[in-house]
């Protein structure tokens, strides 16, 4: 998770929401590296988990990602979650859940939906204090800058209200 952390400060500083991402083999080398890359490239899909996803990919010279972890610092969104179950990722690490988009257990569970062909081991609430707080420093600066977003107003009240079993309480 500190790498991930690491990657989502670099976000951060890039402008972007402070989510970061790496994929472990089963030999427990990280494969791929991501964080949210959405404003710097002006491109919707450009999530953390799905940045890292493609480089595992790339890494490995295959799409599937069998017995790989996705480590990962803010609970995935739909698309996000769908990206996990198509690249057939065995598990998930992830820090803070996300009460307003969060498709891993929070408001959906879609990795873990009986009807799915592909279902993902999940184990939430890692180091998700220091996660939340992440979130919670970008968008009170984008706040004080005049610069928040629905979005951001949404994660960062939630990360404001952060409780002890990582669950971040709704806005």
């Amino acid at each position: 998770m500190g790498l991930a952390l690491d990657l989502a400060a670099q976000a951060a500083r890039d402008g972007d929401v402070p989510v970061g991402a790496v994929v472990i083999s089963p030999a427990g080398e990280v494969i791929g590296e991501g964080r949210n890359l959405r404003e710097v490239e002006g491109d919707p899909t450009a999530h953390a988990e799905v940045v890292a996803l493609r480089a595992a990919a790339r890494s490995l010279g295959q799409w599937r990602l069998e017995d790989c972890t996705l480590v990962v610092t803010l609970e995935p969104c739909p698309m996000c979650a769908g990206a996990l179950m198509l690249s057939r990722i065995s598990r998930l690490v992830l820090g803070a859940w996300d009460p307003k988009l969060g498709a891993t257990g929070s408001v959906w569970d879609l990795v873990r939906d009986r009807r799915a062909t592909h279902r993902v081991e999940v184990i939430g609430g890692v180091r998700a204090s220091e996660c939340s707080q992440v979130l919670l420093t970008f968008f009170d600066e984008q706040r004080a800058a005049g610069g928040s977003t629905a979005l951001g107003t949404a994660l960062g009240t939630a990360a404001e209200t952060a409780q002890g079993d990582g669950r971040v309480a709704g806005a």
